[in-house]
């Protein structure tokens, strides 16, 4: 308690030669947004922004023709087949049914794989088809 006004002094919490979180400069938010004042019959159009997200280059179950993105390169390119939860689902199915000789078509069929396309030039991951 100071003596003059019966107060305590004011505790701020962070040694005086340190700047609070809120103010430092690496934590600074956006200005705020100004009100929307809404007039009774007046209609609101809201406008969304619609950005499309690209994960791959759309592409087929066999070799495809195109420029490399990494490289730039006119390729063709060069196809992996991997087995996926589709392929053991099948071959499952062929093993239940009976057919046990039949159980490796779905591990030798590409139909039944993903397939993972690369750039044979730089072995950049182009894109993936599963059908």
């Amino acid at each position: 308690m100071d003596g003059k006004s019966g107060n305590p002094p004011p505790y701020s919490g962070y040694p005086p030669q340190q700047d609070p979180p809120h103010q430092h400069p690496a934590y600074q938010y956006p200005p705020p947004q100004p009100p929307v004042v809404v007039v009774p019959g007046e209609v609101i159009h809201q406008t969304n922004i619609v950005r499309p997200v690209v994960v791959g280059t759309p592409v087929g179950p066999k070799p495809s023709h195109m420029t490399c993105r990494s490289c730039r390169a006119e390729i063709v390119t060069r196809v992996e087949y991997k087995s996926t939860t589709k392929t053991h689902l099948m071959a499952l199915l062929l093993c239940v049914l009976g057919c046990w000789c039949c159980v490796c078509i779905p591990y030798c069929t590409d139909s039944c794989q993903n397939a993972d396309h690369y750039c044979p030039n730089c072995n950049s991951y182009i894109g993936a088809y599963s059908s």
